[in-house]
């Protein structure tokens, strides 16, 4: 097992030194900054905005805005897709109007954003909230909807017989391992809709913004290096949601007891 996660890091390690390589050779050969900036031009410019007080300010609003709309998203979401895949009645009703706008692009939502709730945090969590919020409820309510019909029967004959208690003692717990993962698919939607929502005028500040900052005076090596901090921060992110579901929520799946 040590051997092999030693080779994992060697490759991937040297798979990632082959690609700067080739970056910074293809780089040199085009010659042109605004089309290609050079790997070592990258990773002096990112040194350098890590240090400034700027970077945080920046990191900590796109934070803010995913924070908000993901709260919402959870808030809203959840509920809608319980009501839908526990009740049939509530399915038929909510179906149609799920399904409309379901597939209309989060960044559609862009200008009555901007008309709602002017150029604000909100109008840029509302942005990712639009992003999550469908990813959500379809994972809330497939879950639902597939909750074996035996944990049920059982339920019942051991005294849960309402709604409201075999939601909590059966649907929940069969239901969370893919609640939680159409949260993590949602999670990644909405920190692309972050950066989105931030470059096209939802946000005046913030990661996404400051893309489309360093594009408009053409310094490309910082371009490169806020989307290189998206691509870090959204990996991070991805990590700590998987360690907390697998190590605290979904404990229960390896057989381990608390």
């Amino acid at each position: 097992m040590e051997s092999q996660n030693v080779q994992k890091i060697t490759v991937g390690a040297l798979s990632l030194a082959a690609f700067a390589i080739l970056w910074e050779l293809l780089s040199a050969i085009i010659h042109n900054s605004f089309y290609l900036p050079r790997f070592s031009n990258v990773i002096s410019a990112f040194f350098g905005v890590i240090q400034t007080a700027t970077f945080f300010n920046d990191v900590g609003i796109s934070l803010y805005h995913f924070l908000i709309g993901f709260f919402f998203a959870l808030l809203i979401g959840v509920p809608i897709g319980m009501l839908m895949g526990w009740f049939p009645i509530l399915d038929k009703a909510f179906n149609p109007i799920v399904e409309i706008f379901r597939p209309i692009p989060p960044l559609a939502w862009i200008p009555f954003a901007i008309i709602w709730l002017k150029l604000t945090h909100q109008a840029a969590g509302f942005i990712i909230f639009m992003g999550m919020l469908f990813p959500i409820i379809i994972s809330t309510y497939s879950g639902f909807k597939n909750v074996p019909k035996i944990y049920v029967e059982a339920a019942k004959v051991l005294g849960s017989v309402s709604n409201l208690k075999l939601i909590k003692n059966v649907a929940i717990p069969a239901a969370s391992p893919m609640i939680l993962s159409g949260i993590k698919t949602a999670m990644g939607v909405g920190w692309m809709c972050l950066a989105a929502s931030e470059m096209f005028g939802v946000s005046d500040t913030g990661v996404g913004y400051k893309i489309w900052f360093y594009y408009g005076i053409q310094a490309m090596d910082h371009v490169v290096v806020y989307m290189l901090i998206l691509g870090f921060i959204g990996l991070l992110l991805d990590f700590l949601f998987r360690y907390f579901v697998q190590n605290r929520i979904l404990k229960w799946q390896t057989g381990t007891v608390i």
